[in-house]
This record gives C-alpha cells, structure tokens and sequence, in this order.
C-alpha cells in the first residue's frame, strides 16, 4: 500500500519531463515505463528532473507494471 498520495488531477497533468508522455503512479514514484525510469516523490512534490530519474532494469520494470496494474 502506498503511504504517498498524488491528487488524481495533478497525476492526469504530470507528465515526464524527457519524452512529455503520461506517468504512472506507482511505489510511491511516477514512472515512464516507455523508457524505463522513474522519479521520486519528496513530502508529495514529485521531482521531475531528468537527471534525479532513476533507469530500471526489466525485472523492476516488469514488477511496477505488474504492481500498477495490481493496486492492492
């Protein structure tokens, strides 16, 4: 379960700083699964900043989708 929220307004205008595409809201951190990075969220301001993303190999890229997708 997540312990940070994103408001679904903001997530809907969020998008990822590198290829303007739309993030998912996952373990607590927006992710680009199209290039397999993801940002981290800090007191609820999420820092999109091409150089602080973090690149995932495709094992965590396939368990954040699987997570997404499972919001349980």
């Amino acid at each position: 379960m997540s312990s940070t929220t994103l408001d679904e307004k903001l997530l809907a205008i969020l998008v990822c700083p590198q290829d303007r595409g739309p993030l998912m809201f996952v373990d607590d951190c927006l992710y680009n699964p199209r290039l397999h990075r993801k940002y981290r969220i800090e007191d609820g301001i999420p820092v999109l900043l091409v150089d602080e993303a973090v690149g995932v190999d495709d094992d965590e890229h396939r368990r954040l989708i699987a997570a997404a997708d499972d919001p349980s």
